[in-house]
């Protein structure tokens, strides 16, 4: 299974490559973290219109990562494999540290309503932003994670790159979007059911531990532009 691009003759990124960095972006777009923290307290806070606002911000924050990627940061990592096997093992880390932040007891709900002073529409598409730009869950994603489903094999390295990042950020902006949407929706049904809260937390942490293991028991290098 292939998805072909027409940006070169033989650029192709592989199905399971698209369907492996999907199960990475949905496991980590699904826990907790400052860009779901924010979206979700916002939309709360001053409803589905500024949670938009900030998503809107996040979707460039995840651009300029993938340009970023595109333009090359992985032959980097090709010329100096000692640098990508310690961001590897430091983005596998850093998973195995978001599955237990989903599973260990006593963590603050994402969902809870806070008292936030009301944002003008700048100022949330700035915050989505940045937010997003200095969050290191992303910065993992791209740098350490997205770099492992590139194939040389099959093509131009930069169009595989930024066809697996658009399926990041697909997932990504459409996961936060439904969550922005629905958050106060949301909030009132955990309140009023909190087995469904611990069952969400359990497999989210069982996925990323999962994949953690998998990311660091890889031995596969990293390929240049």
């Amino acid at each position: 299974m292939e998805l072909l691009s027409s940006w070169g003759p033989v650029a192709a990124v592989d199905g399971h490559a698209v369907l492996g960095v999907a199960a990475v972006a949905t496991g980590m777009v699904l826990t907790p973290g400052p860009n779901m923290i924010y979206l979700v307290s916002r939309s709360i806070a001053q409803g589905r219109r500024a949670g938009l606002v900030s998503l809107a911000g996040v979707a460039t924050a995840f651009l300029v990562y993938l340009a970023a990627v595109t333009a090359g940061i992985a032959a980097v990592f090709a010329v100096v494999p000692a640098l990508y096997t310690a961001i590897k093992l430091a983005g596998a880390g850093y998973l195995l540290w978001l599955a237990w932040q989903a599973v260990r007891p006593g963590g603050a709900p994402v969902f809870a309503p806070r008292q936030l002073p009301e944002d003008g529409p700048r100022k949330l598409y700035a915050m989505g932003f940045l937010t997003c730009l200095l969050n290191p869950k992303i910065a993992v994603m791209y740098i350490s994670l997205l770099p492992q489903f590139v194939d040389p094999d099959r093509g131009h390295v930069a169009t595989q790159s930024f066809l697996l990042g658009l399926t990041q950020i697909a997932i990504a902006v459409t996961v936060n979007g439904l969550i922005a949407m629905s958050a106060g929706g949301i909030a009132a049904f955990l309140a009023r059911r909190p087995a469904w809260l611990r069952i969400q937390r359990y497999a989210m942490g069982t996925v990323l531990a999962g994949l953690a293991l998998h990311i660091a028991a890889d031995r596969t290098r990293a390929v240049a532009v």
